[in-house]
């Protein structure tokens, strides 16, 4: 049947992580979980950080920007999601979902650039620490912020531009819980080959830049340290670790060939929802600093106090 037969799709039915009633009852419960943690945990940093003037140096502000963005993140994906898994229809308005997918991009990219900057502003630290007040002062720090905000923004739109731009006839089921560019490309009825290396150029700027970046300073991290290597790479080690969360599933899902939609779905889990609530974690479970504001915080209330 030939495409000027079929109607333009006005809403997308997602179809979800599971059909099965009693496994999106327990998804439902696991994801309210993340997400409340999610925001307990970034809110909670960020005042710390706002509150304790120690805690006032280029490392907590992009921190503080990278909750920020954790925050917005999992806000523009989990309330949609955890609606569509206690309804019986998960449709989504074609709007919705293209506001959707320009604000998890959006916020996805100013998330993978800021993850960047933070690893050059620790190798900074450590392997130039005489001239590093010098280097990083508050209005480079200010500018690298809008660097990656505005990076942020220009991916978001040429991602979305060249994903919605294609004619969408027919078929309107997503294999995916959020609208993501690889999941709206299957169903999309016309060639995308343009539109799949139109994404897959700006994972190349906004994935595969960023983790290079990081990698070369981790590189230089342990080269430059000798008898403290062991130390500084225990620093870094929880930056480490959301590398690994953040970029290595969005490289899967965004740069290399669609063999499994199952797959793609089970890895945006990890750096969709997961993610944001572990950043927090991660960053503040074993630093002194933010253990030390914490206890200077509670110590401050009126009911400790008493």
């Amino acid at each position: 049947m030939s495409q000027t037969n079929q109607t333009w799709v006005t809403e997308f039915f997602l179809l979800g992580l599971s059909d099965d009633p009693q496994t999106q009852l327990l998804l439902f419960v696991l994801f309210l979980a993340v997400y409340l943690g999610t925001i307990l945990g970034n809110l909670l940093l960020t005042s710390l950080v706002l509150l304790d003037s120690q805690l006032h140096t280029p490392m907590y502000f992009f921190l503080c920007n990278l909750s920020l963005a954790d925050l917005c993140f999992s806000t523009t994906i989990v309330p949609q999601t955890l609606i569509h898994m206690l309804s019986r229809k998960k449709l989504i308005s074609f709007t919705g979902c293209a506001v959707q997918l320009l604000f998890i991009l959006f916020f996805g990219c100013a998330e993978c650039a800021l993850l960047a900057v933070m690893s050059y502003d620790r190798y900074l630290a450590i392997c130039d620490p005489m001239h590093y007040p010098l280097t990083m002062t508050w209005r480079v720090c200010s500018l690298l912020a809008l660097a990656c905000w505005s990076s942020g923004v220009l991916v978001s739109v040429v991602d979305t531009t060249f994903t919605l731009n294609l004619p969408y006839q027919g078929d309107n089921r997503i294999a995916h819980f959020i609208c993501e560019p690889p999941a709206l490309l299957i169903v999309a009825s016309a060639d995308i080959h343009s539109s799949e290396m139109a994404v897959f150029l700006m994972g190349v700027v906004i994935l595969l830049a960023p983790v290079s970046l990081i990698m070369i300073s981790y590189v230089c991290i342990i080269v430059s340290t000798t008898s403290g290597r062991l130390k500084a790479f225990s620093t870094c080690g929880s930056h480490l670790i959301v590398v690994i969360l953040f970029y290595g599933g969005a490289i899967i899902n965004y740069m290399t060939p669609k063999s499994s939609q199952e797959l793609g779905k089970i890895i945006s889990v990890f750096y969709a929802v997961m993610n944001p609530m572990l950043n927090p974690l991660i960053y503040s479970l074993r630093n002194k600093d933010v253990k030390r504001a914490f206890r200077n915080a509670v110590n401050r209330t009126p009911f400790c106090r008493t």
